[in-house]
């Protein structure tokens, strides 16, 4: 269980949220794609509710798709906040010590 979870924390946020925003597409098109064949098709009750089963399953992992997008963009911007500061830091450092 640990090596998986240091083969995760070496993925970039970038890519994480790259990985959930796929799984996120695929089980937006998996909705689609049953409302189609709902609405196209004749099923008998038990298709019809086993379907709409199914239907309610896929939008609950894409609102749990949509929190962890929600976390990991979240983190992407206070790294990218943190990336500034170290470049405003350097820059100053740079000017303070090297240039004068």
């Amino acid at each position: 269980m640990t090596k998986s979870k240091d083969k995760r924390e070496k993925v970039s946020v970038a890519s994480e949220i790259d990985r959930v925003e796929e799984r996120r597409l695929r089980c937006h098109d998996s909705i689609e794609r049953a409302e189609f064949r709902r609405r196209r098709e004749e099923l008998s009750d038990q298709d019809r509710q086993s379907l709409e089963d199914e239907m309610t399953i896929m939008n609950e992992r894409m609102q749990k798709y949509d929190k962890e997008l929600e976390v990991l963009r979240g983190e992407n911007r206070r790294n990218m906040m943190l990336s500034v500061a170290l470049l405003a830091v350097s820059a100053l450092f740079y000017y303070a010590f090297i240039h004068y």
